[in-house]
């Protein structure tokens, strides 16, 4: 069976003068029309929400906006990116920037939370607020708080063979820690992931 090819994706824009700047990605020429319009609809909902979340969020005028997008994951029919949304208001300390990661199961033709990737009462959040709080103490970050939860829909990316749970500014550490994020390797969760999902894929050996 051949290796099914990465998706193409271009850069879009989104700008207004001189002050909002935001580049997101936009996925073309899949066999699957239906798939690829569901990909592009999510992005382009997921940019606005960032768009607008940064628009609302201080009362005094926006200075600057800019967007942007990395791919993590373009193979095995798992497509997870992040798209990165940074502003600056009038007369603040400093700007504020968040983050918010999608990813997709080409194969079964879905978007993926982090519950999808794995099996049906493996209790993951149990597991993975382990694996968090020991990379925590093993690499002595500085939080909030002694003992750290991650969500049950916690944000995370996939990159290659690796989960990246991660968590906003502020979330669980000041702001000059930036964005506290957490690889965990597929064969540390090998025994709870999904088989047929994106993990259970990342996994497999070619």
């Amino acid at each position: 069976m051949p290796k099914p090819l990465p998706v193409r994706i271009d850069p879009a824009r989104i700008s207004s003068g001189q002050d909002i700047n935001v580049i997101y990605p936009n996925v073309y020429s899949m066999r699957d029309q239906q798939m690829e319009q569901f990909i592009n609809q999510s992005i382009a909902y997921e940019t606005q929400q960032l768009i607008n979340m940064q628009a609302g969020e201080m009362p005094s005028p926006l200075i600057e906006m800019d967007g942007s997008f990395e791919i993590k994951n373009n193979q095995r029919n798992v497509l997870s990116l992040s798209l990165s949304n940074y502003a600056y208001h009038y007369q603040s300390a400093h700007g504020m920037t968040y983050i918010t990661s999608l990813t997709f199961d080409l194969q079964n033709r879905k978007r993926c939370s982090l519950s999808d990737l794995f099996k049906p009462d493996s209790n993951y959040v149990k597991r993975l607020t382990e694996l968090v709080n020991e990379q925590i103490k093993r690499r002595d970050i500085q939080t909030f708080d002694d003992h750290v939860e991650v969500q049950p829909e916690q944000d995370f990316y996939i990159a290659d063979k690796t989960l990246v749970i991660y968590f906003q500014l502020y979330d669980i550490t000041p702001y000059v820690f930036g964005f506290p994020m957490f690889p965990i390797s597929v064969y540390n969760i090998a025994d709870i992931i999904d088989e047929d999902g994106p993990l259970g894929r990342m996994a497999v050996n070619d």
